[in-house]
């Protein structure tokens, strides 16, 4: 079944890629207009999607630390993967906070005109930092590989020898100094990693209006959302890409992911569950409002049946029966990725549901007025594009870079 999955992957996120052109154009020619969010819910599927895709690519990065930071042997076949999969879902995310700006022109002003006592003023500092680490980490982890393979015929060898930029060394001892450089780097990109994406909580937890998101828990469970969903998703790539397919160390190898991947998820539904219980239990309306709207309103199939039945309990199921399976543990874990944007949905959506004042969705009327929010279909294009540029930027990695090669780490 993995090898079904490698062959549909390129014609899938090259149709998605094409497709969401569309409504790429159509952000470019009517603006904001083409989306259905308005006055009284101003993010929508863009903002849940873009901290959909940073959380994959925070996840997949603190997963690589386990390699460069702390020197696991028997995970060390995915380190490359890992990186790479936290840049392309990195690359994805930007491009959603992007279109979702106003004026999408003008964000260079985050960085050069920052408020530094607003959370975006910092979150804009945090990501530079964060993408400047990680390509540095990702040509260090590369480089050795790619002084190896500029020999081979065609754009792959060619590619290979201009990534090198002239540092051809591949002896012992270059190789060693690499690692140390990538084991500095990873230790002072697992605070930045925490930082920032702590930080995307932090810019819905500082939010006192809204108490679906207001409270010190919530940054925490976005990381180890983060966690769960990154690892998830790593976890499946390996599955699928990952070296050595079909050999005893792969399956063992996608086998200890898995079951990494069934902490995390049951401690994520641990918080979930924390906080919905403490929530309800308060009965402070503005926050029980919300999440009942989760659990009985609008929202309710996304919760119990994209979420709980096949995101959680599909997935539990297949990584406890059959743990040793790598089609399973595939299947499994690419649920878990998948079906986490509603997680994330599930986040944004409700907290700007319910009216801060009541009576104020009948008070006024007119264009964007109203607690009713259903992405529109130009919305889910541009998201497609997203999700399918980076499905593309993976696939060309691992074609054309030497990802997958395993040369041991010392």
């Amino acid at each position: 079944m993995t090898s079904i999955m490698r062959r549909l992957a390129w014609p899938l996120v090259s149709i998605g890629f094409l497709v969401g052109l569309v409504g790429l154009y159509q952000r470019a020619t009517d603006g904001h207009d083409m989306a259905n969010y308005g006055s009284y819910i101003p993010w929508g599927l863009w903002v849940a999607g873009y901290i959909y895709l940073i959380g994959l690519s925070a996840g997949a990065f603190l997963l690589s630390t386990l390699v460069y930071v702390f020197r696991v042997k028997r995970l060390q076949p995915i380190g490359k993967m890992a990186l790479l999969t936290a840049l392309v879902t990195l690359f994805a995310a930007i491009i959603l906070v992007w279109v979702d700006l106003g004026h999408p022109l003008r964000a260079w002003r985050l960085m050069f005109r920052t408020n530094f006592s607003s959370m975006m003023g910092w979150m804009a500092w945090l990501y530079t930092s964060y993408f400047v680490l990680l390509m540095t980490e990702f040509w260090f982890a590369m480089r050795a590989d790619m002084v190896a393979c500029r020999e081979d015929p065609g754009l792959r060898g060619r590619l290979c020898g201009f990534l090198t930029f002239g540092h051809n060394d591949d002896s012992a001892e270059a190789v060693e100094r690499d690692h140390r450089i990538l084991q500095i780097l990873g230790s002072i990109g697992v605070p930045l990693a925490i930082a920032f994406h702590g930080g995307v909580g932090a810019l819905f937890g500082v939010i006192g209006a809204r108490p679906f998101w207001h409270g010190g828990l919530t940054p925490i469970v976005f990381l180890v959302g983060a966690l769960a969903s990154g690892g998830a998703l790593l976890t499946f790539l390996t599955a699928v890409w990952g070296p050595g397919a079909g050999t005893p160390e792969h399956r063992r190898t996608v086998a200890l992911l898995g079951r990494m991947v069934l902490g995390l998820l049951a401690f994520d539904l641990l918080l979930e569950w924390a906080e919905f219980s403490t929530g309800l239990f308060s009965s402070v309306p503005a926050l029980t409002d919300s999440i009942e709207e989760v659990l009985f309103g609008r929202y309710w199939w996304a919760f119990w049946i994209v979420h709980i039945f096949i995101g959680t309990a599909i997935p539990i199921a297949l990584l406890l029966l059959r743990k040793s399976s790598v089609t399973a543990v595939a299947v499994a874990t690419g649920l878990i990725a998948a079906t986490f944007l509603t997680v994330r949905l599930n986040i944004v959506l409700p907290g700007l549901s319910v009216e801060e004042l009541e009576g104020l969705q009948s008070a006024f009327t007119g264009p964007g007025l109203t607690f009713e929010y259903l992405p529109s279909i130009g919305e889910w294009l541009v998201f497609f594009w997203a999700v399918s540029f980076a499905g593309l930027l993976f696939l060309l990695g691992t074609k054309l870079l030497p990802i997958t090669s395993e040369r041991k780490v010392a």
